[in-house]
């Protein structure tokens, strides 16, 4: 998982920055670099020869001027100053690596053994580095990134696509008392594949800065309700009913690799799903959601009292009524909205369901 530290660091390294307009010129001048970001002890011991420039302010091209020399170049934490140049960086050779240039090697370990950012410029590919801690991520151009981005967001409209049709299809089955566990792993399984391709895409947004702002509010929209609807299915099904049950049970599926998320088998034994053909009872969590201006503590109340779906549904507006804080008007609205699921999945054509 991607550290806030290090998503932080790649937005402060967004295209139209100061610095990352910096690594695009030294790119296109066809030069490497090695470049810490940030000083301290740590760098400071790890520091030998090289040339001190007396806290000389940043600019871009101070920086493309600088890693024409050999050596590694040292900024301040702020990145507003250029503190050393043509440097030797001398770090724990045992710290392990899995790159092979030497630049990046020394990138790496930098960045492991100081806690600072450290960016490394290839001259031979053309790609600037970030490493911090152990974490290492190229820095797309900018026109590539915002392609991968558009394309992943395709990728995403398509998927919440079919969660809404999978949602489409549980409501009336549900209503029907048709509902098997498989129709309710379906919607999991689609609901967390848009949760994890959207905060892909966020990462990737985090590296665009302003340049994404478009992207963002289209993820936005596409974002808009998935978690909630998957924890709500979540809470609908998963036994037994007891605090913090559901919490653990989506822990094991968000714990599920993205390449076994597919596997139906896989999902329903995180959700504690025996018989995925196996008819399933809804609490009716879900459905009650829908209800406008119904409180929470009120849904979870009418939860509480009937335990069922169907339950809910065939009681009377005085059933209804006996549950705390209900009240008849709220009472005569939810038999109403039930009324009108019950004469509509009459409607439904079950087949294609």
């Amino acid at each position: 998982m991607t550290s806030d530290l290090f998503l932080q660091t790649i937005q402060r390294l967004a295209p139209g920055t100061p610095i990352r307009i910096a690594f695009g010129r030294i790119i296109q001048e066809e030069n490497g670099a090695l470049v810490v970001l940030g000083d301290g002890s740590e760098v400071q011991a790890i520091c030998s020869g090289g040339f001190d420039l007396l806290d000389t302010e940043f600019s871009s091209a101070k920086l493309a001027e600088l890693a024409k020399m050999d050596g590694a170049i040292v900024l301040d934490d702020s990145w507003s100053k250029i503190l050393r140049a043509n440097v030797h960086l001398l770090p724990d050779s045992s710290i392990a690596t899995v790159e092979t240039g030497a630049r990046h090697r020394t990138a790496e370990r930098v960045a492991v053994q100081t806690g600072k950012p450290v960016v490394a410029v290839s001259e031979d590919r053309r790609v600037a580095t970030l490493f911090l801690h152990e974490m290492r991520q190229e820095l797309q151009d900018p026109t590539d990134l915002m392609a991968s981005v558009n394309q992943s967001l395709s990728t995403l409209e398509r998927v919440r696509r079919r969660l809404d049709e999978a949602e489409e299809r549980l409501t009336p089955l549900e209503v029907s008392d048709m509902v098997t566990y498989r129709r309710v792993v379906v919607l999991v399984q689609r609901a967390e594949l848009v949760r994890r391709i959207g905060d892909s895409i966020e990462e990737d947004l985090i590296g665009l800065g302003g340049a994404g702002d478009l992207a963002r509010l289209q993820l936005t929209d596409l974002m808009q309700g998935v978690v909630e609807l998957r924890d709500l299915v979540v809470r609908d099904y998963v036994r037994p009913l007891r605090v913090g049950t559901p919490e653990r049970r989506l822990k094991r599926l968000e714990a599920i690799p993205t390449a076994q998320l597919h596997e139906p088998d896989a999902v329903a034994e995180a959700l504690g799903f025996e018989h995925l053909d196996e008819r399933a009872e809804p609490l009716g969590i879900r459905v009650l959601d829908q209800v406008p201006r119904l409180p929470e503590t009120i849904r979870d109340g009418v939860v509480k009292r009937f335990r069922s779906l169907q339950k809910m549904m065939s009681a009377s507006a005085a059933d209804l009524d006996s549950v705390a804080g209900v009240g008849k008007a709220r009472a005569q609205e939810l038999r109403r909205v039930f009324d009108r699921l019950q004469e509509s999945v009459r409607s439904w054509d079950h087949e294609a369901l």
